[in-house]
């Protein structure tokens, strides 16, 4: 990439109001999810419509992910993601993002290939079970052969700074047969850095702001969640301020 060029910036968010957000505040494209408490699954039809509906140019990538956890899947839930592109397909959604491996942690070829047939003409983004799979740089020459668009990565460690140097090399291995899109652990303080450092075209942030729940009422001894709580009357939206600045960056 040149180093003169400002790259695209994709950000990951879970509700309709964090699209309009992230298209008022400039930035290229949205993965919408639900629950990224969970890393992110399948958001429902309605929360797409709703964003399509209230925004005007952005580009809308929909997570197609059943369940939390591993990304070794059964035959049913391997039929709910078929179902679940074919209905983002049908609503309009630009791409699909989704990541299949095998028990010993390859990726699942031939159930990969049968999603990218189904997602066409949709783009196509693999995202980071290809960080949990047994080999990245293999990983990446099937996702090559496969024809997949871009795939979502941290380099094979927990955050895109730990994993900088492998990125960097994943970035010059793909050349232009695959998009490398560093995503996981990018700040508003780091993104420039991390940029200098990569020189990707394409990056995935996550830059949420918590806001005061308009409840005035909250009683303290009732929780909808499990043991590990999160707070229930502050709500996550897109920091807008954070996104420009990665954007200017």
């Amino acid at each position: 990439m040149d180093k003169n060029t400002k790259p695209l910036i994709e950000v990951c968010l879970e509700s309709a109001e964090s699209v309009v957000i992230a298209e008022q505040a400039g930035a290229h494209r949205v993965e919408l999810c639900s629950d990224l408490f969970e890393g992110g699954l399948t958001p429902t039809p309605g929360a797409f419509r709703i964003a399509r509906r209230s925004t005007e140019r952005i580009v809308i990538n929909v997570m197609i992910r059943p369940r939390g956890g591993d990304f070794c899947y059964s035959q049913a839930e391997f039929d709910i993601m078929k179902e679940d592109i074919h209905v983002f397909r049908e609503e309009g959604a630009d791409a699909v993002v989704f990541g299949i491996l095998t028990p010993d942690a390859v990726i699942d070829y031939d159930r990969t290939a049968q999603l990218i047939a189904m997602a066409r003409p949709m783009g196509v983004t693999f995202h980071r079970a290809f960080d949990m799979s047994r080999d990245i740089h293999a990983s990446l020459q099937t996702l090559i052969t496969l024809g997949v668009d871009r795939v979502l990565t941290s380099g094979g460690e927990a955050t895109v700074p730990e994993g900088k140097e492998v990125l960097a090399d994943l970035v010059r291995e793909a050349g232009e047969k695959i998009i490398v899109m560093p995503g996981c652990g990018l700040t508003e303080r780091n993104f420039a850095r991390m940029h200098k450092a990569i020189n990707a075209c394409e990056y995935h942030v996550f830059l949420p702001q918590e806001t005061e729940s308009r409840m005035t009422w909250r009683p303290g001894h009732i929780y909808m969640g499990g043991t590990l709580r999160q707070p229930e009357f502050s709500l996550s939206r897109t920091d807008s301020h954070q996104l420009k600045s990665v954007l200017g960056a």
